[in-house]
This record gives structure tokens, C-alpha cells and sequence, in this order.
């Protein structure tokens, strides 16, 4: 991790964005350096709540071990495989036997959803979420994740279509709250022109982020470019500084 790049996004994130909630980074390893283990899940869990320690300040690792929700080992790359008749589960259940989410309207949508899902390949035994103030020299992020207000979200959006003509540099997938924020996103890490994923239209993780929040993730690399053009982008215009007033 670059600490002068570090430095230069707290810098100008404070004076563009004031004190708006920072990133978190993400990344897979072999090995844990200045983070705390997530102990082994006992029962349900979700990992959307949970990271409101990373939010405020805890660096968090995990190992398989500690990921009770299927969905969220899928998503993060730990399996390839669902909880068994997850098709009734996210759609309309199975009467006396499991009560459905509804998300989808038919269980045969939904594994017509799910022939065409990407499994990540996973680069390390541990998955870790940091703060961005909390990065260290030793710390490689992969993506970077912001849970951001409205205002805050039209800032990101609009930076990250700053050095792009194609008008659909950020998209919305349709998953999960961490599908969000780490499989779709880290999907991205090697395409040709990497999209920024909007997210956390999940009705079961709303509940762990604040009510006006919604998430914004994307690749390191395209990170790293958007900070590059801050200081020449809107930004720096009158309707920007309007913005940011009122975020304060």
C-alpha cells in the first residue's frame, strides 16, 4: 500500500467530502497483519452488520470458519454452492417447511439467475476489511468499499464517470448486501474498464447500515485513478461546494 497515496485521498476526501464516513479497503491473504479475527459463527449472522466495527475503526479478518451465511461464503468465495432448495428460499418458500424472502417471484427465476453467476477466485486462506485511515505499508487492497449518504453517493457517481464516455461505468447487480460490496466489484478487477458497483438494496442487510445509506464499491485500481482527477473534476465547481455545505 502507497502511505503517500494514503495520506493524499484523506486530504482531499476531508476537503471535498468533509466528514463523510471513509472507505473501507478489502482483501485476501495468507497472512493476518494488525487485524482481529472474527470468531467461528454461532447461528445466524450477517456480515453487513458486523462490518459496522470496520466502519468505525476495527480491522476485521476472517476465515471460513467465521462466515455462517451461505450466501455470504458464496460471495465472498469461500464455495460455489447455495443452502440446499435456496431457489424456495429466495423466492416464495415452501409452505410448513421454509418461509421465503419473496425477492423473486418464482424458484425457476431463480436458478435461471443463478446459471449465469460468476464464482470469485479466491487469492488467499483469509479475507480482511480495514478502514482506509487504518491501512498500513503491508496491506494490499483489492476493492474499496464506501457506505455513503445520497449526497455522498452523487459525488462518487459522478467522479466515476469524470474520465469515462460509456454511461454505464457503475451498475447495480441485483444480490445480497456482501454480494454487493465484494463479489460484484471484485468481479470487476480485471476487465478492460472496471465498473463501480452501487448496492445495499438488500432488504435483509438494510437493517445494518443507516437509513439513508447505500453502498458504492469498485476495484482498487480504478480507485487509485479516481483520486487522480479530484482536484480537477466538479468537484472544485460552486454546485459541488453547495453540496458540501450541506453535508455539514
Amino acid at each position: 500500500m502507497d502511505m503517500q497515496l494514503k495520506q493524499e485521498f484523506l486530504a482531499k476526501w476531508k476537503k471535498y467530502f468533509g466528514q463523510a464516513e471513509l472507505p473501507i479497503a478489502f482483501y485476501y491473504t495468507h497472512q493476518v497483519q494488525d487485524a482481529d479475527f472474527q470468531p467461528p459463527a454461532k447461528g445466524r449472522s450477517c456480515i453487513i452488520c458486523e462490518l459496522a466495527r470496520v466502519r468505525n475503526g476495527v480491522n476485521l479478518a476472517y476465515g471460513k470458519e467465521a462466515i455462517a451465511c451461505s450466501g455470504a461464503r458464496r460471495y465472498l468465495g469461500y464455495t460455489d454452492k447455495m443452502r440446499p432448495d435456496f431457489e424456495y428460499f429466495l423466492s416464495c418458500g415452501i409452505e410448513n417447511v421454509m418461509e421465503g424472502e419473496r425477492y423473486i417471484r418464482t424458484p425457476e427465476m431463480v436458478l435461471e439467475i443463478m446459471k449465469n453467476q460468476k464464482t470469485l477466485s479466491r487469492k488467499g486462506e483469509y479475507i480482511v476489511f480495514k478502514r482506509w485511515d487504518k491501512l498500513t505499508e503491508a496491506d494490499q487492497p483489492e476493492v474499496i468499499i464506501f457506505f455513503a449518504s445520497a449526497d455522498t453517493l452523487s459525488g462518487l457517481f459522478t467522479l466515476a464517470n469524470y474520465d469515462q464516455t460509456e454511461p454505464n461505468v457503475t451498475f447495480t447487480p441485483f444480490g445480497s448486501g456482501c454480494s454487493s460490496i465484494v463479489h460484484h466489484p471484485y468481479l470487476e478487477i480485471d476487465a478492460e474498464r472496471p465498473r463501480a458497483v452501487i448496492g445495499m438494496f438488500d432488504p435483509s442487510a438494510r437493517v445494518c447500515v443507516p437509513a439513508d445509506c447505500l453502498s458504492f464499491a469498485l476495484p482498487y485500481k480504478r480507485f487509485v485513478q479516481m483520486i487522480g482527477y479530484m482536484d480537477e473534476s466538479f468537484l472544485t465547481t460552486p454546485a459541488w461546494s453547495k453540496v458540501r455545505q450541506r453535508m455539514e
